[in-house]
């Protein structure tokens, strides 16, 4: 494997909330993305995923941590990382047709001069995200939600990015539609060699798209590998809940819900000791409630952090 494009090492960020407190929102988060691979980051609402985007968009400086990107700093940076918001609607001017949307992006950074220039780079950049060259006389109230992304999707693709940082990019999404966009993302990710990250609640969906998983729970990272061996041989009970949560045709047609229910999750201004999962977690034991777990290894890359795989004494 080739090294990463951008990457992100032991990353935290806390938001101040006044008298010395603060929202942890991020705690020592490593990931790496690599030139035509999608990671997929799965976990509830308020477990971190979208605070760690941003930071990997440099919208938020880290508190602690690194993030590296290869190849490119300053201003170059801001046209290899791209990111695709999960409300295409509010993503796009209202009061602009998607002519002048994709056009404007593409003066701005150097790449079309000239009305000509201009309408034939726009033209090319619907057709790669299957829309034809209308659309751009059309405003975005014009558009199906399915079109509006297409449309946001395109414009992040006008700057040239390597870097693609989808944020539940199909989750405002009629169900219809939504393999639609991730096949897609997946075509112009082998077509172009662009690295993504894919933020979900689905873990069931990010396995159809992504080659590997992140699990994130509480702004800590529990679990991580090849998206196969994480949905089919989960070792954290968090990522089994995940699991066990998720849509299941079966369970619907007979009536009956998940095997089991999540809970709420923990406050992160005052997150507990040691694992932040045990309050929830069907197999806590003391140690859980006394020391944070070590990373334990699986094999062939795939990893979690769980007493129930280590010793009590690492």
């Amino acid at each position: 494997m080739t090294e990463p494009v951008l990457e992100a090492v032991g990353v935290s960020k806390h938001f101040p909330v006044g008298r010395g407190r603060a929202v942890r929102a991020v705690e020592d988060a490593t990931v790496r993305l690599y030139p035509g691979r999608t990671v997929a980051l799965v976990g509830e609402s308020g477990s971190g995923k979208t605070t760690l985007a941003r930071i990997l968009a440099r919208y938020y400086p880290p508190t602690q941590g690194e993030i590296r990107l290869s190849g490119g700093e300053g201003h170059s940076y801001r046209r290899q990382v791209q990111l695709v918001y999960q409300d295409p609607f509010a993503s796009l001017n209202p009061v602009h047709r998607v002519g002048y949307i994709l056009g404007r992006v593409l003066r701005i950074h150097g790449h079309a001069r000239g009305r000509a220039e201009v309408r034939e780079q726009t033209a090319e950049l619907l057709r790669r995200v299957n829309l034809p060259e209308e659309f751009l006389e059309k405003f975005p109230h014009e558009l199906s939600g399915g079109q509006r992304q297409r449309v946001v999707i395109a414009r992040a693709l006008a700057v040239r990015p390597r870097v693609l940082l989808g944020d539940e990019p199909v989750s405002m999404l009629d169900v219809s539609i939504r393999l639609d966009i991730l096949n897609l993302l997946a075509r112009l990710r082998d077509e172009q060699g662009l690295a993504i990250l894919y933020i979900t609640h689905d873990i069931a969906g990010a396995r159809y798209f992504s080659d590997e998983i992140h699990v994130m729970y509480a702004g800590q990272m529990v679990e991580g590998g090849p998206a196969d061996s994480i949905t089919e041989g989960a070792r954290h009970p968090y990522t089994r809940l995940l699991l066990a949560s998720a849509p299941d045709p079966d369970r619907v047609a007979n009536g009956s819900g998940p095997d089991e229910e999540l809970g709420e999750p923990p406050s992160l201004i005052d997150p507990p000791t040691g694992c932040r999962f045990h309050p929830r977690c069907p197999a806590a034991m003391d140690v859980c409630r006394d020391k944070v777990p070590p990373r334990s290894e699986h094999g062939e890359g795939h990893w979690t952090t769980c007493w129930l795989y280590a010793k009590d004494d690492e």
